[in-house]
């Protein structure tokens, strides 16, 4: 009969064990998966970035290229005009 307790003791020792070990297995799959969606998305917005950051680039190298065909006037040339 206490043979019989003590297998049960450990028996139900052992699966309490079994059962946390699961359930923080489960607890790191979930942050893994967690941690590879806000990756993926950093990503995203690391490329939307550097689409911006390229376009940016372009339009300044075409408005310099505008402003070497087209000078700007320069004010220190001129007087200001007066208004009778």
């Amino acid at each position: 009969m206490y043979v019989i307790l003590v297998i049960l003791a450990l028996l139900s020792l052992s699966l309490s064990f079994l059962a946390a070990h699961l359930v923080s297995v489960r607890r790191a799959n979930s942050r893994a998966r967690k941690r590879e969606a806000i990756a993926a998305r950093l990503a995203a917005a690391v490329a939307q970035a550097e689409e911006e950051h390229r376009a940016r680039a372009a339009a300044a190298k075409a408005s310099d290229a505008l402003t070497t065909v087209l000078p700007a006037i320069g004010q220190d040339k001129r007087a200001p005009r007066r208004v009778a």
